[in-house]
């Protein structure tokens, strides 16, 4: 029996579960609400033992698509493949888990003042971004501030970047790590008592 080259093409796809059918290729731009992603992300099986080694002032960035890999050792890049509301979800509902750690969020000032025209999905991915956030507290820096604050962290500090696949610029979010135990107004009052003696 012969068989053509398109055919054995679809056989070894069928056989090794390696291609896309074009509804689930990813889409090429824009914001979009679901995405493709594997059936066991990795990020997500990382996070729990990764957030139990993590303590104050280490990093965890979601970033968008176009986040540049960075060469500094102590920085780790996981490509997700998933949407960036669902990792960053997933990050927050993990990191609430923990009893020893709680985020200081981070948005680059830019967001607030990217156009739909420009980037077309934007006003929506703000909205949904804030319903993500809820009750967090956010700072919002430019770009370049953020960026200098990760590179002085990882000078001595691990920091975690889940690259997603959202296409938007600005969207990055950053959450630096904090001690969940021991807030500023503790340090405050340890600080001032130390100096009393």
């Amino acid at each position: 029996m012969r068989i053509t080259f398109s055919a054995a093409a679809v056989l070894l796809c069928a056989l090794i579960g390696g291609c896309q059918s074009q509804s689930d290729a990813p889409a090429s731009s824009g914001y979009r609400s679901e995405s493709v992603e594997a059936t066991n992300p990795p990020y997500e099986s990382m996070l729990i033992p990764m957030l139990r080694e993590y303590g104050h002032r280490n990093w965890i960035v979601i970033a968008d698509s176009a986040y540049p890999a960075q060469s500094r050792a102590g920085i780790e890049t996981v490509v997700t493949n998933s949407d960036q509301l669902k990792v960053l979800r997933t990050v927050l509902d993990d990191i609430k888990k923990m009893p020893h750690v709680t985020p200081i969020v981070y948005t680059d000032a830019e967001l607030k003042y990217v156009p739909e025209k420009d980037a077309p999905g934007i006003d929506k991915y703000r909205k949904d971004l804030a319903k993500v956030l809820g009750n967090h507290q956010v700072q919002s820096l430019p770009h370049e501030q953020i960026i200098a604050k990760l590179d002085e962290a990882g000078k001595t500090f691990k920091i975690l970047i889940l690259k997603t696949n959202l296409t938007i610029p600005y969207t990055s979010v950053f959450l630096q790590l904090d001690c969940a135990y021991w807030g500023p107004d503790a340090e405050k009052r340890l600080r001032e008592s130390m100096q009393q003696k």
